[in-house]
């Protein structure tokens, strides 16, 4: 069971639009990396379902969080259907994401009262996203979609939609602020927030003064 409510868990995502993504077979690794990231200010962490038994790996991670990291939410990304999807909820899971729009899985975690973001690539995907109950819909692959200018048409006729982006989003200013003036809710950061060289040499602080900088920067842009 999570240990945060669906509500908290969405302002939290609208408020710090930063959402850290990322996997690896290594439990230790995975600690290392949220608390990199909780100290540099995020405070909602999608843990991608990938690789045999990787709920082992984000159970014993989530376990760990709860008194190391207290109020970090961690969800878990990649999530293609509902039983995968009950099995980390069980696993207390903060919020599911997708990287398709798979209906049945609305039933599942609705049920549950967990945040479920799916993956859409029209504008017919994100209204019937919406239909379903999202508060917040992922673009993936963000910038294959449209990038920006697609956040920025869907706006359009659909200003209530909030998007999160995925895929082509960099911890940099200028990245950023593109996607933030096309009107996105957060972003989602991978694999350019963690490089492999980085975490080849332990560097740790690189992974926090990224997301802080990122933090700052999506916070002063909000108040423009």
């Amino acid at each position: 069971m999570s240990r945060f409510k669906r509500l908290q868990v969405l302002r939290t995502f609208m408020e710090t639009g930063i959402v850290p993504l990322f996997y690896n077979p290594s439990a230790d690794i995975v600690k290392h990396v949220v608390k990199a990231c909780y100290d540099g200010g995020a405070r909602v962490f999608e843990f991608t379902n990938r690789g045999d038994c990787a709920h082992i790996v984000f159970d014993e991670v989530n376990r760990w969080s709860a008194s190391e990291c207290p109020n970090m939410i961690l969800g878990v990304g990649s999530v293609c259907d509902p039983a995968t999807a009950a099995l980390y909820i069980q696993l207390g899971a903060g919020f599911i994401v997708s990287p398709s729009l798979n209906p049945d899985m609305a039933k599942i975690c609705n049920r549950r009262k967990i945040a479920w973001i799916p993956g859409c690539g029209t504008l017919t995907e994100i209204n019937t996203a919406e239909e379903l109950g999202c508060e917040i819909v992922k673009i993936f692959p963000g910038a294959e979609v449209g990038g920006p200018s697609f956040v920025k048409a869907i706006k359009g006729p659909c200003p209530w939609t909030e998007i999160m982006p995925s895929g082509g989003v960099s911890p940099d200013p200028a990245s950023l602020e593109a996607w933030f003036k096309a009107g996105v809710a957060c972003v989602g950061l991978g694999s350019q927030l963690t490089p492999k060289n980085v975490l080849e040499s332990h560097d740790y602080r690189f992974i926090e003064d990224k997301v802080r900088e990122s933090i700052d920067f999506v916070r002063k842009y909000k108040q423009q």
